[in-house]
Order: structure tokens, then sequence, then C-alpha cells
């Protein structure tokens, strides 16, 4: 009976021994989830201290705090119905099994307590009921100053079907115009900086905790051979992680940090916001309105928050040394997110138009590759796009997470299948439950602005989408209609070219129809086929294919695609530079790297796509 007992127990210590060998090989189809520029705005949050419970649905008798539509088809996100289609994602992620979700940057709408606050019960109920992790990081909405500052927002959506101003203080007040609703003072819409919101949100990755297998910052001073939690909670304080600007005279918080959350798994979350002093400040306690706002990013980072170049090399050193696999993400793209048409856009638009301010230098992509990052996920635009540098020392795959508050709405995930070999997928959020729940209330707006006989009134239409997919690209072609075209394009360009059908742009770049009709009879297609497009329509779908990339290509059509590449063609010959700047921008556009779904090796250094 001994000999029996002993031989289990010998059995029994050889499972043990063998099942926590098997712990310590590298990680293969874990899955990790990307969902950037959630922007989340609790509509059903309530102000602590104002008598305000927002304005009642007609329809379901609910109070909401929502902005207006005309707010909302003038901003380049979604700010009430992205709430819906957050929940979809994280339930679409739940069913999925996947344990690992992350968040950079721009969680919040503008760092407001509300939001904050109804982030994290969020966060906190799908981590309880389904033992999801979550990693966040900062982005230029959270915080918009690096200190907290009081804050105003004059666009939520007030009693019959006005805007209703809203403040954190009567200081931000201007006397209000006849027929303005009273304005509602809370401190819940104040813009929180960052010791606030990370204390908010510390469960998600900004501080240490027991069950990480290893937390540091660019400031702890421990290795991962003699980690300890208590030394890591040590450095932790927000205190202990700040940077000298302005020749010393002041120090700002830095929020990065790297953890490995589950074995050989490294996320390095790097806190792109560079804050730059308007003028001389004095430290922690200076005025938040001293600084400029944080969105131009890592062109900022390499001048003003260099110590972030020497921990990521250092972090990637000994990522490399044990063995783990390091996956970075941030707010801010590392690499250019124009499919390399940026230099053709400054000429065509002009450098201060189209955010191209935003794009990335070759410097910051170069600098980044040497530093050891290969696999690196971004945000910010609000676009799906891969952007690949090569440098001495690497490879840089830059892969940008899409919005879920913009079109295409979607997030990314990340499966790993080795050390080397990953397989990004693009998941579309399409069909978002109760996205149309505040349409009542949009009646109610639309009715009172055409009241007032308000010029370029939003379309009314978009109320009749069936699906949330469907309410995005109505929200970007207004977007386009109300905000870019006039703010952004050439108007010799505009005027010559919108309102004219296709088949009045081909004939503008070939007005020979003899040659044009032989052209055209290769490719099996007729001259009245171009006639079921205008100038706007190709314009709009520039931009869908900029905000989406592969994912608008079967919402446009590929028939379609060729006639505007036939056109633009034709245009370029004309003579006309601008037409030929145009013709390069849209070509590139519509051939970018994958970015749907592919599989990257990071051994060869190269991106394949994986066909639906």
């Amino acid at each position: 009976m001994q000999i029996l007992k002993t031989i289990v127990s010998l059995f029994f210590l050889v499972v043990v021994i063998s099942c926590k060998k098997n712990q310590d090989l590298p990680p293969e189809n874990i899955q990790i989830a990307f969902l950037a520029d959630v922007h989340f705005q609790d509509i059903y949050g309530t102000f602590q201290d104002a008598n305000y419970k927002g304005i009642k649905n007609p329809v379901t008798g609910e109070f909401v705090n929502i902005r207006t539509m005309n707010s909302q088809l003038k901003s380049t996100r979604i700010f009430n119905e992205n709430y819906f289609a957050f929940l979809a994602a994280l339930d679409d992620i739940s069913k999925r099994g996947i344990k690992i979700v992350v968040l950079p940057g721009d969680f919040s709408d503008d760092g407001q307590p509300i939001h904050v606050k109804g982030l994290r019960r969020v966060l906190d109920k799908y981590s309880e009921k389904y033992n999801i992790s979550f990693f966040a990081t900062t982005g230029n909405h959270d915080p918009v100053r690096p200190f907290s500052k009081e804050a105003l927002k004059k666009d939520f959506l007030g009693e019959g079907g006005k805007e209703q101003i809203i403040a954190s203080s009567e200081s931000k007040l201007k006397p209000l115009q006849d027929g303005q609703l009273k304005p509602i003072i809370t401190s819940g819409i104040k813009n929180w900086g960052y010791k606030d919101i990370l204390n908010e949100m510390s469960d998600f990755g900004f501080y240490p905790k027991q069950d990480y297998l290893y937390w540091e910052t660019p400031f702890s001073n421990y290795t991962y051979t003699n980690y300890s939690f208590k030394e890591a909670r040590e450095a932790s304080p927000l205190e202990k992680r700040v940077y000298p600007i302005q020749h010393n005279t002041a120090f700002l918080p830095d929020a990065s940090y790297l953890v490995e959350p589950v074995e050989d798994i490294w996320l390095l979350a790097i806190d792109a916001n560079v804050y730059i002093p308007k003028e001389k400040t004095l430290g922690l306690e200076s005025n938040p309105d001293d600084y400029t706002g944080a969105s131009i990013g890592y062109n900022n980072v390499l001048s003003h928050k260099n110590h972030l170049v020497d921990w990521v090399k250092n972090v990637s050193a000994e990522a490399k040394a044990h063995g783990k696999t390091l996956i970075a993400f941030s707010h801010y793209p590392m690499v250019d997110f124009n499919d390399d048409a940026s230099l053709e856009m400054k000429a065509f638009f002009g450098s201060n138009k189209m955010q191209l301010h935003r794009v990335p230098n070759e410097d910051v992509s170069k600098t980044f590759a040497n530093a050891g990052i290969q696999i690196h996920f971004g945000g910010h635009m609000h676009i799906n796009d891969t952007g690949v540098r090569t440098a001495a020392k690497g490879t840089l795959f830059n892969i940008q997470t899409p919005s879920l508050a913009a079109y295409i709405p979607a997030y990314k995930i990340l499966t790993v299948h080795s050390d080397y070999e990953f397989d990004i997928e693009t998941v579309v959020t399409d069909s978002v439950y109760n996205f149309n729940k505040l349409f009542p209330l949009y009646e109610q707006e639309h009715t009172h602005l055409e009241s007032i006989e308000k010029i370029n009134i939003w379309n009314k239409d978009i109320l009749k989408t069936e699906n949330y997919k469907e309410f995005t690209k109505w929200h970007l072609k207004e977007l386009t209609r109300l905000r870019f075209i006039p703010k952004d394009w050439p108007k010799t360009f505009t005027d010559a070219v919108l309102k004219s059908s296709g088949k009045d742009l081909l004939l503008m770049g070939q007005n020979n129809k003899q040659i044009i009709n032989q052209q055209l009879a290769s490719k099996k297609w007729l001259l009245n086929d171009f006639e079921n497009w205008t100038g706007f329509d190709m314009v709009f779908d520039f931009y869908r294919l900029r905000s989406a990339d592969e994912l608008a290509i079967a919402d446009i059509g590929l028939k379609r695609l060729e006639q505007y590449q036939f056109v633009c063609d034709q245009l370029a010959k004309s003579g006309d530079e601008t037409f030929a700047l145009w013709q390069s921008i849209l070509m590139k556009t519509v051939n970018g790297y994958p970015s749907n779904h592919f599989k990257i090796n990071l051994k060869t250094g190269s991106i394949e796509r994986i066909n639906p």
C-alpha cells in the first residue's frame, strides 16, 4: 500500500513539474483586443452636484445627457451612439473569450469626471463578469491638459431641441443670448488632469497589481530579475513619474508603463502626450492653460520627451534577453498614416490642412524601429491603416486601430501564434442594439433648427439608417459636406468638380469623345455609365477610403473605384498640376498595405494579406 502511495505521489509530482514547465514556454494563440478612441460619454450619467437629470426621451421616458446631432455631425467623432457601440464591442469580445483588452487612448470624451467614472463602472463590470483585464494609455482627450481645469460644453441637447450649456464653473459663462436655455453648473463636466484620471483608472494598467507578473515605468530603478510587487508599488505614485521641461523649471507627469499580464507577453504602454509650455511655468501647481494641447504626438516626443526613447531601447533589449514578446501601444501613430501620400497632400491641400501636422516625421519611425519596436498599435486619427518602416536595426509595423465612434466602427484582435508570427484581424461593429434609441430627440432638434431657419441643417435622412455601420457612414458624409470640404479643400477644385458628373469630369480631362469611347470600349464601359456619380461622390469615397482603408472597398465597389481611377488618369493628362496631384493622392489611398485581416512575420519583416 505504501509503495502504491509513493507511485501516486511521484506521478502527481511529475504532472505538476510538467505543467510548470509548460507555463514557461512561449505563449501561443493568445489574443489581445485593441479598442482605440472610444471617446466614452456616459449618456446615462448623473450630475451629483446639480439638480439636472438631462433631457427626457419622449419614447422611452429615460433621461439622458447627450450632445446635439448638429455638433456630432461637425465633429470627427460621434458623441452619443458610440456608448452603445462600445458595449456591443465588449459583448463581442467577451463571447470570443478574449481576456486582455487594450484602450490606446481617448477612452473618454474630454476627461470629465462624469464620463471617466462611468467608463470605470463599465470596465469593472466586464472585468468581474468575464475576467477581462483592461490596459489603457492616455490620449490628448484624457487629459486635455496635464492638470485639471474648468470646462464648458455649449452643445448638449436641451428642452425643445435647443442647445444646453453645461459648465463646471460660472467663470466659463458668457452673457446669454435671446432664447438660450439657462446654463447648468456642475463639477462633473470639468476636465480632469493626470492625477484624477489615473486615480479613477488605476486598475487598468496605470498602477501595479499583485497579479501582474511584472510592472515598471520609465522612472523605476529595479529590474526584471529582482522584481517585487512591493518595490513596484513604491515606485508607482505619480509624483515619482515626472520629467523636466522648460529648462527644468517645471515637471510634468508621464503615465507610461510596462506590464506582463500573462506569461511572456509584455505590453508597453507609451504615454506620448506632450504638453508644451506657452510661457515660463512654476512646477506641478502651474496653471493648466499655460500649456498647449497634446494632439501632435511623436514629433513632439522626440523634441520634448526623449527619455521615452532611452526607456524603449532598454525595454526592447530586456524583452529580447528574457524571451518576452513585446507589444507596444500608444495613442499616436508612429508611421505616416496617409499611405505615403502626405507630400502630395501638402502640395494639394496645404501643410496646415487635413490634419497633416499630425503626420509623424520619418525620424519618428526610424527612431522607434531602431529602438526595437516591431509591433505598435496606435489610434488618434480614427482610421484603419497599416504602416511599415524598415530601419537599420529592424522593421516597425504600425497598426492604426479604427474608432468605434467613426466610419467604419471596428476594433482589432491580435493573435500571437509564436514569438515572431502574428495575426491581426479587424472586427466591424455593424449591428448595435439601441443605436437608434436617441433618434426621437434628434427629431425635436431638427424641428427646432427648421423653426429658426438655421442655415445648412443636417440631413434628416440619417435618422432612417438601419444599423450602426450605416449611421457612421452618414456621419462621415455629413461631416464631409458640412466641415471637411469647406475647411480643407481648394475652392477652385471643388467648384470645378463637386457638382460635375463622372461623365463631365471624363470629358474635362479628354474632350475628344471618339478617343474616350475607344478607351471605354476596351473596358466594356459606356460613357453614360459615368453619369451615375458626381465629383462629390468621389471626394466622399476618398474620405471613406482614408478612414476605413480596405474595409471601405466593399462599400464603394471595385467597378466604381476603377472608374475613379480612369477619370483621374484622364484629368491628370490635362496638364493641370492640381488634377495630377489628386490622381496620385487617390491612387495611393486605394493601394496601401493590408489593413483588414493580415499576418506579419518579424523574422522576415513581411506582411501578408489574409483573404476573407
